[in-house]
């Protein structure tokens, strides 16, 4: 079993999470993007609406989004794609997630705390719910396996255009 075979009612019962679908995040004024990424989603936002697979999503869309997440960070943070995630086996807490966020401004390997996982979908968010919430356990273990026990742990899946948003604190997933 990996990531993308998880449900939300498997995650929920093997992990023995609880699922809260309620608002958590705070209201903050929107960002303006930089000038190259705004004209770089304005050339391609469209072309991978067009082609409609999760890759030129991922490739023209998010992969984008993020970058100028983090240079906005100052470079700060670490930014994974497309990385192996293998954290317990038996559990089936491993596959590929689509895009890691760490705290560590490392980019060569994946450094504790892992705060961030981005799944990306072609068409339904909630079916990538399961995916997402499996990689967040896998990131709360990661993070307490190096002594980095953090509060929350967030994800998101994403279309490019539509994003939801999860965070686990402990046993509970919140869904906004």
């Amino acid at each position: 079993m990996s990531y993308s075979s998880f449900t939300v009612k498997q995650v929920e019962k093997q992990f023995n999470l609880q699922i809260i679908t309620d608002s958590f995040l705070p209201a903050i004024p929107p960002l303006t993007p930089s000038p190259n990424l705004a004209d770089l989603l304005q050339r391609t936002a469209s072309f991978a609406a067009i082609l409609g697979t999760e890759k030129a999503r991922s490739e023209f869309i998010i992969a984008p989004l993020l970058f100028e997440l983090r240079e906005l960070l100052d470079r700060q943070v670490g930014l994974f794609s497309g990385v192996d995630f293998t954290i317990d086996i038996p559990s089936g807490l491993n596959g590929v997630c689509d895009f890691l966020l760490t705290r560590s401004s490392s980019e060569v390997s994946i450094k504790a705390p892992v705060v961030v996982l981005i799944e990306a979908k072609k068409g339904e968010l909630n079916g990538g719910w399961g995916q997402c919430i499996a990689e967040m356990v896998a990131a709360q273990r990661f993070n307490q396996a190096d002594g980095q026990d953090i509060p929350c742990i967030y994800g998101s899946v994403t279309t490019g255009t539509q994003w939801q948003f999860l965070r686990l604190t402990g046993q509970q997933i919140w869904i906004d």
